[in-house]
This record gives C-alpha cells, sequence and structure tokens, in this order.
C-alpha cells in the first residue's frame, strides 16, 4: 500500500496551472515539523524540518488556487510518486512527490460579517 498522511504549513502561495481540456493542477510545498526533545543524558535534539512537493489535480486544485495561501495550516492525504528526468547536461536527476487524493483545510477562517437584517 503506498500511503502518506502529512499536517504541515504551506511553505509558498501555490503554483496553479490548467493542461489537457482546462484540466488543473497546484504544486504546493508543505512542511512538516518533527519536534525537538532532550534525550535522558541532557543531550538536545533540535525540530527537523522536512520539505514536501505536494501535486493536486482537479477540483483539490481548483479548491487550493482559491483559499490556500503562503502559512496555511494542511492535512494532505495521498500516496509517493518517485520520478526521474535528465538535465540539460544529460544527467539523471530523481525526484519525489506526494500526489494528493485528499485534502482539509486546518487553518481556521476569519468569519464573515453578517449582513445587516431588512426589514
Amino acid at each position: 500500500m503506498n500511503k502518506v498522511m502529512l499536517i504541515g504549513n504551506v511553505g509558498k502561495d501555490p503554483e496553479v496551472r490548467y493542461v489537457d481540456q482546462g484540466q488543473a493542477v497546484a504544486r504546493i510545498t508543505l512542511a512538516t515539523t518533527e519536534r525537538g526533545y532532550t534525550l535522558q543524558n541532557g543531550t538536545q535534539v533540535p525540530d527537523r524540518t522536512e520539505w514536501h512537493s505536494v501535486i493536486l489535480w482537479h477540483k483539490l486544485a481548483e479548491i487550493v488556487e482559491r483559499y490556500v495561501h503562503k502559512g496555511d495550516k494542511l492535512y494532505i492525504e495521498g500516496r509517493i510518486h518517485y520520478a526521474t528526468y535528465d538535465d540539460k547536461q544529460g544527467k539523471r536527476k530523481y525526484y519525489t512527490e506526494i500526489w494528493a487524493d485528499n485534502m482539509e483545510l486546518l487553518t481556521p477562517r476569519p468569519a464573515q460579517p453578517a449582513e445587516p437584517a431588512t426589514t
């Protein structure tokens, strides 16, 4: 089974583009942090932050384009995707992405002001 679950903060505003017949594709960077701790002998282990490249398709990409911004906290559920390409010098490059199947916005949104009642 190839399943990933992440909770983290968006590193920069999403990059959204439209491909084949207007299908939306979004790319975000997501930072997850493992909190530091102190060993019994007093040694300090610092926080460790990992950066993930997350790809979202179709409706999820449209939601990201509309509502997600740098600094927002997200829950991402998806799968790991490995790929390669050859750079301009012909050297093989490897990269890893998370292809999202599900997303939840965890950053609270400010309440919309209520419209005045009409009589």
